[in-house]
């Protein structure tokens, strides 16, 4: 409970930074019994909803809106996937990604966190539509950032010009930071999984840590520098392979 006002929470026209201490929970269509916190919305300016459900024993999820594709990465619990006909087992660190119009369905067999990120596709002529990917991001082989070993970075998506998304982890050793300060056309969606350090967005910076929330817009000026004696280490959306003239269409 805040007694003086004060947050680390900051929202701008090209980012924000939103913090545990200022997150509301409502109910969203599709998910039963869970409560769900919308981070990232197209009310704050973004291309794609990102949002944490919280789901208890029995909870269920469903697709609920067409033409929607969905990321889900599990924080914590387990629960059970229902998708094309066969059912699944996710505990924490297992990720689905979900192709737009895939009927599908989320049950909790315990307390269950996981985010979500939902877009709507963007089809590619002449090439066919993304297939159900499921992962557990510890066994996918990580790489070092433009040659630094002290960033590691995992693919959780194939790099492949079906996919119009992208969802990356990020782990930076203690004292390591981006090469630059990164300015491009993608925006993000970002979760601190642990760890902390210092974030430059636009103009602004800011400290974060564990349970932060960022979001950064097309062409806002970003860069990070992980602080402490842990790794600290991220999760992390971006829109590719596609031209965003399509979008004025």
């Amino acid at each position: 409970m805040s007694l003086t006002g004060f947050t680390r929470t900051h929202v701008a026209p090209d980012h924000a930074l939103l913090t545990p201490d200022s997150f509301i929970r409502a109910p969203l269509p599709g998910w039963v019994n869970t409560a769900s916190i919308v981070h990232i919305a197209p009310e704050l300016g973004a291309r794609f909803k990102m949002y944490t459900v919280e789901m208890q024993p029995g909870s269920t999820g469903e697709m609920s809106l067409l033409d929607i594709q969905r990321f889900a990465y599990v924080l914590e619990g387990e629960v059970s996937l229902e998708v094309g006909g066969a059912r699944h087992t996710l505990w924490a660190n297992n990720y689905v990604y979900l192709p737009a119009n895939t009927p599908h369905r989320f049950v909790a067999e315990s307390n269950v966190r996981m985010v979500v990120f939902d877009k709507p596709y963007q089809a590619l002529a002449g090439v066919d539509v993304p297939q159900v990917v499921l992962g557990h991001e510890p066994d996918v082989p990580s790489s070092p950032l433009m040659g630094d070993e002290a960033l590691q970075v995992r693919l959780l998506l194939p790099e492949h010009f079906s996919f119009d998304m992208a969802v990356n982890t990020m782990t930076f050793a203690p004292g390591a930071h981006l090469p630059m300060v990164e300015t491009h056309v993608m925006e993000h969606g970002l979760l601190f999984l642990q760890g902390g350090g210092v974030y430059r967005l636009a103009d602004h910076w800011y400290t974060v840590q564990a349970g932060d929330v960022i979001w950064m817009a097309s062409y806002c000026p970003q860069w990070f520098g992980a602080l402490g004696k842990t790794p600290s280490k991220y999760l992390i959306y971006k829109d590719v392979n596609r031209h965003s003239l399509e979008l004025l269409t």
